[in-house]
């Protein structure tokens, strides 16, 4: 008895050097645990949007007709003139949803319409003997946005309404039809320089934060007539609404950061998965 006494008496006197050793420990790990080497501690990202907000520069390339009723024939009209500054809004709905988006811009650009000629040489359409006119407008569009967001790549697409304001025209046409040289680079009375109509867009984007490269396509479609219906005949109306796509490539600068934590944040959330990780 006498000996089992004196056995755990000595070991009640070393467990306090035990527990001084064993926090000398903890405390060396602790220290060691420097900021430079939790940045080093391979902690698996995910991509968290912010809501922030981008400016861009646009260049487009344009595929134009018009919708005329009575219907004409005829071929497309390309116009190398679109360019733009782009303001877009990313918000996330509701707080937690970060799909959505707003977007308005200031476009110049042009648009029009031109005939074709048959096998015979015949002219398959004109208007008031004008086989060929081209508009320069400028434009406001505002957009609804959807986004699908990775790391470095985006899908966007959107609809909204758009007005744009015609002040140039510069036609081509033949005589034989009826065609008057004095309004070559001039408007008609009743020809309209104000349109408005509805535009939808899709596209694709590369981000290197905190740089944005788009491509899009956009649709035009003018619901305003480029002239009177009136203005040929008051029995028989004509109606001519201009319809463009537009393929654009733009670089959009983020005003604010679009995802991602700081440095302490990182530290913290490194701190947390060694003390407390979760089974």
């Amino acid at each position: 008895m006498k000996r089992v006494l004196t056995i755990l008496l000595c070991l009640l006197a070393g467990f306090p050097s035990l527990m001084g050793q064993e926090r000398d420990t903890l405390l060396t790990v602790d220290a060691e645990l420097t900021d430079a080497y939790l940045d080093t501690v391979n902690v698996r990202k995910r991509l968290d949007l912010n809501n922030y907000s981008t400016f861009g520069i646009q260049y487009g390339y344009g595929l134009n007709q018009t919708a005329f009723n009575p219907t004409k024939r005829q071929g497309l009209l390309y116009t190398p003139m679109n360019v733009g500054i782009v303001f877009t809004h990313y918000e996330k709905l509701f707080g937690y949803l970060p799909y959505f988006g707003l977007q308005v811009g200031f476009f110049k650009g042009q648009d029009g319409y031109k005939f074709k000629q048959d096998d015979e040489g015949e002219w398959q359409g004109n208007v008031d003997g004008a086989t060929q006119c081209t508009f320069d407008y400028v434009e406001i569009p505002a957009m609804a946005l959807g986004h699908l967001d990775m790391w470095h790549f985006k899908l966007m697409a959107g609809g909204g309404f758009y007005g744009a304001y015609r002040y140039k025209i510069q036609r081509t046409g033949e005589p034989s039809l009826g065609f008057d040289e004095a309004f070559a680079t001039s408007f008609k009375d009743y020809e309209h320089k104000l349109d408005y109509g509805w535009t939808v867009t899709a596209g694709l984007g590369l981000v290197f934060d905190p740089i944005e490269f788009h491509v899009t396509g956009r649709l035009r479609y003018g619901l305003g007539s480029l002239y009177d219906p009136d203005y040929y005949s008051e029995y028989y109306y004509r109606f001519a609404g201009t319809m463009d796509i537009i393929i654009s490539a733009g670089i959009h600068i983020q005003l604010t950061k679009r995802s991602g934590k700081t440095t302490g944040q990182l530290r913290r959330q490194a701190r947390e998965m060694i003390y407390n990780p979760q089974p």
